[in-house]
């Protein structure tokens, strides 16, 4: 069964994660996002507490 031989697919094995580990990420990291994430100081809403007419 060719499924057994490890010779080729241990190759591409290799070379896969080596693309990936390599690669890949300068690929990825490299996009340039319009819109950078800030933070906005909201207010806290003001909670009023509720008066129970029972308690």
């Amino acid at each position: 069964m060719p499924q057994l031989n490890p010779a080729p697919w241990f190759l591409i094995f290799l070379f896969t994660w080596l693309f990936f580990l390599t690669i890949m990420p300068n690929k990825v990291m490299s996009h340039y996002y319009n819109n950078s994430p800030n933070v906005k100081d909201s207010p806290m809403p003001e909670s009023n507490p509720w008066n129970w007419p029972w308690a």
